[in-house]
């Protein structure tokens, strides 16, 4: 008879896990916050200038030494850095140097667009990868190989490159589909295409890889024997075992796509974090810079969530545990 369980015991088994997850966020928040703060501070220039209006304003350098003043540039870089970390765990983003303009709401006017790019870019890479995997793997000698190298191909695909191309042969070729992100859903096909594209080469490969193994597995050689149709082996034994890599790294997956819309974002002209990131970045806007890094940290940390709850309602193996 099994020993019963202490209630403090049972209290630590809940508990611990989310405070493991707890810490791990803030200290995924910390490091994000601080190696972006210092990596800001390495490029070349002077942030007041920033303030003034950036490198052509022609500011006085009475001007630059008051503006050094009133936001702490003269002072010590790690007691600028204590400040930020200060501001940032009350909740404060700051405002833009450049914009002038608090950093919260201009990094969440551009969240939606970013994130609906980034969710239906994951949407369509995983019916990509799951098409090409389910393909692949019952088409035979040859559809093995052709989806092999369409994989390959499509992983090593450069954003640049392949939306360069999408707007030369639907753009200019065909003229189906506009060359800038316009309102409306054909604004967002090309963006949507490039994002997607690489990343379904790269989860069709472990798809492909995790399926051919599962129909080699006990419990599909079980299903066959009781009189299972091989559809139904397929779509409803091995692909869920399958998919299990590919769930676990689409939060991975999610945070590729948000870096992956600062390319996007700027050739096809579109609105979004990646475009702000940009012109901060290229502003020394260090707010801003530090306000938008922040949101994708938290967006691929809510991701990671999500993928686990995922992986457990997939497989029931982690239900029970």
């Amino acid at each position: 008879m099994a020993e019963p369980v202490s209630p403090r015991r049972a209290a630590l088994r809940v508990f611990a896990p989310v405070a493991a997850r707890l810490g791990g966020a803030i200290f995924v928040l910390w490091a994000v916050a601080s190696i972006t703060f210092f990596a800001v501070r390495l490029i070349p220039g002077d942030p007041a200038q920033a303030v003034l209006g950036g490198p052509g304003s022609q500011a006085s350098p009475e001007a630059l030494a008051a503006v050094r003043t009133e936001y702490g540039f003269d002072k010590p870089v790690l007691v600028q850095y204590l400040a930020q970390l200060g501001r940032l765990a009350t909740g404060d983003l700051g405002r833009s140097y450049a914009l002038n303009q608090d950093v919260g709401p201009l990094v969440l006017d551009q969240l939606g667009g970013t994130v609906l790019l980034a969710v239906l870019a994951l949407a369509l890479a995983w019916l990509l990868a799951l098409a090409l995997a389910a393909w692949s793997t019952r088409g035979g000698t040859v559809a093995a190989r052709v989806g092999s190298g369409l994989e390959i191909v499509a992983a090593a695909l450069p954003h640049f490159w392949l939306a360069t191309s999408l707007i030369v042969v639907f753009s200019i070729w065909l003229g189906v589909l506009p060359p800038i992100s316009t309102v409306g859903a054909a604004g967002l096909v090309l963006p949507v295409l490039t994002l997607a594209i690489p990343l379904a080469g790269f989860l069709g490969q472990i798809l492909r890889e995790s399926l051919l193994a599962a129909l080699e597995s006990p419990f599909v050689l079980s299903a066959r024997a009781r009189g299972e149709s091989e559809r139904g082996v397929l779509w409803t034994h091995a692909l869920r075992h399958a998919s299990l890599p590919a769930i676990s790294l689409s939060g991975w997956a999610f945070g590729s796509l948000i870096s992956g819309a600062v390319v996007v974002e700027t050739i096809f002209a579109r609105p979004g974090l990646g475009r702000t990131l940009l012109t901060a970045v290229t502003l020394r806007d260090v707010p801003v810079v530090i306000g938008v890094v922040m949101i994708v940290a938290v967006a691929y940390i809510l991701m990671t969530l999500l993928t686990d709850a995922a992986t457990r309602l997939v497989d029931p193996r982690l239900r029970s545990e």
